[in-house]
């Protein structure tokens, strides 16, 4: 009963910050954005390979899908893959709210099917992961997957799915080297043994571990990713410069380096792009080559920064 084998790309592309206003310092990223620079974005990825684009429609309530499909529009449908995500916390009170968030992701990304649909926050399982079933049935999804729930929920949604005839082909959690609890809990080992993708997002930590950022020069004031990591800057100095001595050691940069890590752990990592040039840095993340004294190193100074990047809507793994 499951459709053909979902297509695992190497790194996706993120759009949550494609939900902010477009003024600099006003929403979550304070990014300032315009859909012909997002054009530029798109066409490079495309062009390097690049074709899932993630997004939800909680990212700006509706912006992030609906910035995203005027962009998407220059394109085949069939030359890209739609990830968006259903979210308990603001569903209606009808007999089918998770039909009706789907028709209005559907209506803001202009297509009539998603490749990858996610339950977005776990809420109740048992409630929610049924409601998935019919709209694989009727082809408007053509793959599910389950964001920010533990081990246990993933195997409960994942037996529901399964009396079925589906299954729980993805996970997307928070991971990155600052925020490892998906790894400690077992849900990596969990989804190599059952051959289920586990998408990381927040690998950057919200640019933080680009190295673009410190006290001197923090996140754009105004923003919540300001509010949120400022404070954590001048403890992330060693291993961002770390991140930075390996980049240089393959013609690379301090950002490329954290993707590599968390492509070298199993992971596809979904990755913000706003500006062309962040396309590139994807390219280079691909062909990276870690040790496991590489990693081992990070880690370390990782966990030596002492800093909790776990955002209020996330559960502990």
């Amino acid at each position: 009963m499951a459709s053909e084998k979902m297509k695992s790309p190497t790194i996706a592309l993120g759009t949550w910050a494609w939900g902010d206003s477009g003024e600099t310092g006003d929403g979550y990223f304070g990014s300032s954005l315009t859909q012909a620079g997002l054009e530029e974005v798109a066409d490079k990825a495309h062009a390097a390979g690049f074709t899932l684009w993630d997004t939800a429609i909680v990212y700006g309530m509706g912006r992030s899908e609906t910035v995203l499909g005027k962009v998407l529009k220059r394109y085949a449908r069939s030359d890209y893959q739609l990830s968006t995500k259903f979210n308990p916390r603001i569903a209606g009170t009808s007999d089918t709210p998770m039909a009706n968030m789907l028709e209005q992701s559907l209506a803001n990304l202009g297509t009539d099917y998603i490749d990858l649909y996610w339950i977005h926050n776990p809420a109740d399982v048992r409630r929610w992961t049924p409601h998935l079933i019919p709209l694989l049935k009727s082809g408007k999804v053509r793959h599910v997957g389950v964001s920010n729930h533990n081990l246990s929920e993933i195997k409960l949604a994942d037996q529901i799915l399964g009396e079925a005839g589906f299954r729980v082909e993805a996970v997307q959690n928070h991971y990155s080297l600052l925020y490892r609890g998906s790894e400690h809990a077992g849900i990596l080992d969990h989804c190599r043994s059952q051959g289920i993708r586990f998408f990381a997002y927040m690998v950057l930590e919200q640019g933080a571990l680009t190295g673009k950022y410190n006290p001197e020069n923090p996140l754009p004031e105004g923003s919540s990713r300001a509010k949120i990591y400022n404070g954590m800057l001048a403890h992330l100095k060693g291993l961002t410069d770390k991140l930075a001595s390996i980049g240089q050691s393959q013609d690379a940069a301090t950002p490329d380096v954290a993707t590599a890590w968390a492509i070298a752990k199993g992971t596809a990592p979904i990755i913000g792009i706003t500006k062309p040039h962040y396309v590139d840095s994807l390219v280079r993340a691909s062909s990276i080559t870690l040790t496991g004294d590489d990693i081992a190193e990070l880690e370390a100074l990782a966990d030596a920064a002492k800093v909790n990047t776990r955002g209020f809507w996330e559960q502990e793994m």
